[in-house]
């Protein structure tokens, strides 16, 4: 059932610090930004909490530079902002990749970067390529910045090491030397949430990560070690499938994902030889 609108408070802070002043006191708080995911949330009848941070007007979160030689995207940067990028499209194709691939042209302009950390879906489609490039997370709270690696950010489904009182400021990247690869498999090239998602970089120690095949997308070290050292596709297959843990659910079997996710991950060495 639908949530009366009545039901719900909308808080529209005037900057970034009074943003983090309320996300401070205590009451539990839903950060906003694109909404795309909590409109199909609420417009499902499950809703995600009654109190939400509108934080869509705060342009101290949005913006793309580079810091020293560390490429700084804010949270609330659109995809539509990183497939126009040049920056981001020169240091990060496969993530402009994967930008294409979120939804349509109106979800692309809506949707944030940020955001799709913040949903944590196993089938974000940025996650992979966050994870295969070793990206750092910036969290700003009233009392501070810390910085986590992406791949010490979720610790189960849809969870996270985030505090309430925290905001995904930024994702900061490092250069990141080889090619990169993105490839998703789903029910049709446009508008389809993933049955499977591979991103990766080619460089003497690849870099490996998939989604949709496990609660969090995945690095897959072992894998990734048997191709550093020269092993065969048959052995990094073989190791790949103990590294990912697919379920059955509404888009696919385990058993298609599995097979899916070794074609991919010989695509990606065979394509990038």
């Amino acid at each position: 059932m639908h949530p009366a609108i009545s039901s719900l408070e909308l808080v529209e802070p005037r900057s970034l610090k009074h943003a983090l002043e309320v996300m401070r006191d205590g009451q539990p708080i839903v950060p906003l930004a694109g909404c795309t995911d909590v409109y199909v949330l609420l417009n499902a009848g499950t809703r995600p909490g009654t109190r939400f941070l509108n934080l869509w007007g705060l342009d101290a979160l949005r913006g793309i530079t580079v810091n020293g030689t560390v490429l700084s995207i804010g949270a609330l940067t659109t995809f539509s902002d990183l497939i126009r990028s040049p920056l981001v499209r020169r240091r990060l194709p496969s993530l402009v990749a994967a930008a294409r691939e979120v939804g349509a042209v109106q979800i692309q302009n809506r949707g944030t970067i940020g955001g799709n950390i913040a949903n944590a879906s196993p089938a974000g489609d940025t996650l992979p390529v966050l994870a295969a490039v070793d990206a750092v997370l910036v969290l700003r709270s009233a009392s501070g910045v810390r910085r986590v690696p992406f791949h010490e950010f979720y610790t189960g489904y849809r969870a996270s090491v985030r505090r309430p009182d925290e905001l995904i400021a930024a994702v900061e990247v490092a250069p990141v030397a080889g090619r990169q690869y993105f490839r998703k498999v789903g029910t049709r090239a446009a508008q389809a949430i993933s049955k499977v998602v591979i991103a990766a970089v080619r460089a003497p120690k690849p870099r490996i990560a998939f989604g949709s095949v496990a609660p969090t997308v995945v690095r897959v070290p072992q894998t990734e070690d048997i191709l550093a050292s020269g092993g065969s596709l048959d052995e990094a297959t073989a190791a790949l499938l103990t590294e990912i843990h697919p379920i059955d659910d509404i888009r696919s079997t385990a058993a298609y994902r599995r097979r899916v996710a070794c074609n991919l991950l010989r695509a990606f060495w065979n394509e990038t030889a």
